[in-house]
């Protein structure tokens, strides 16, 4: 349910290593067959080995990518032109914030506890967004991320926002409500730039340039290379394919793009007419799993700042769970 900006559930306490042995076909057919009427699976329900770690693996990363995502905007907090980009960054930072804190709230219904989610993110075992490890040299850069880059995400959350688990799905309804206006603060910073003058248009170009690879890598690896599509698509765990949410990112922006006067790095970049799919160069995937594992231009500093922000804050948390073991007496006016 909704309460207080979070949505709260009640974590399911199976054990994460449960279900190990094949699955009970019976139980898996009744589970197949309500995810096929559109029904939503709730933290009680059962549900399969497989289906439960991939939503966790998929749910984690999502948060991982949502805090650490807000890292490369919030160095330009103090930087942006003029007191209302500022105001405007400092509140879609809070909200990438906040979007984290619903996601880890939903993984946990699963099994895994915050504190596992957030040491697997510190010693590199859990992952997020590739286009998070690249530095945000300019303003340029924020406007780029703001449109381009929350627009990619918005393409990847309203489908699946339509998938099978009622608490990821209830906290993407929420998401996608705010990354609305967060894709609208980018546009307009965007635009700005596009008709600035010829050294903002230079600027942003410049941006576009250094973006475009890592926003091609956003979707993922194409379809054929992925050994769980099929299954996680039949579960609604994902809701589009890789190479069909790349296709619909293209045919949305790439346009725009071109309306303002500005070029892609990518020659062979056009719609093909007869099958309705965008053609393209093929991204660097060896680059992509380099990131990926740790080797990009920024994951040393991105973990180290979350390093020592879990540090700096673990005085807080430990404050805050600390049970009340006596009553304070206070003075009677």
């Amino acid at each position: 349910m909704y309460g207080g900006g979070y949505i709260f559930e009640e974590p399911n306490k199976r054990p994460l290593d449960a279900d190990q042995q094949p699955e009970d076909p019976e139980k898996l057919a009744a589970f197949e067959d309500r995810i096929t009427r559109g029904e939503k699976i709730e933290p009680g329900d059962w549900m399969p080995a497989a289906y439960r770690k991939q939503l966790i693996r998929l749910i984690e990363q999502h948060a991982h990518s949502e805090i650490i995502g807000a890292l490369p905007e919030g160095t330009w907090i103090t930087r942006a032109p003029g007191f209302k980009r500022k105001l405007a960054l400092i509140a879609k930072v809070q909200d990438e914030i906040g979007h984290g804190q619903l996601l880890y709230n939903a993984a946990e219904t699963l099994g895994k506890s915050r504190e596992a989610m957030i040491n697997d993110l510190l010693s590199g075992k859990s992952k997020y967004s590739n286009v998070f490890n690249y530095p945000a040299e300019t303003w340029a850069d924020v406007a780029v991320i703001g449109f381009l880059i929350d627009a990619a995400a918005i393409v990847n959350q309203v489908a699946n926002a339509k998938g099978s688990y009622g608490p990821y799905c209830r906290a993407l309804e929420r998401i996608c409500y705010e990354e609305s206006f967060h894709l609208k603060q980018g546009h307009d910073a965007f635009i700005e730039l596009a008709i600035g003058t010829p050294a903002q248009k230079a600027m942003l170009q410049d941006a576009l340039n250094r973006w475009w690879p890592p926003i091609m890598h956003f979707f993922g690896p194409p379809d054929k290379s992925s050994s769980h599509s099929e299954q996680l698509m039949r579960w609604k765990v994902k809701m589009a394919s890789n190479d069909d949410m790349r296709n619909q990112f293209l045919e949305a922006y790439v346009p725009k793009i071109w309306e303002l006067g500005l070029t892609l790095p990518d020659p062979a970049l056009m719609k093909n007419e007869i099958t309705g799919r965008w053609e393209y160069t093929d991204p660097d995937w060896d680059e992509f799993f380099r990131v990926i594992n740790g080797e990009g231009p920024c994951n040393a500093e991105r973990l180290q700042v979350r390093k020592w922000a879990e540090e700096q804050g673990r005085w807080v948390r430990k404050a805050l769970m600390q049970p009340i073991t006596e009553k304070r007496a206070f003075p009677v006016a």
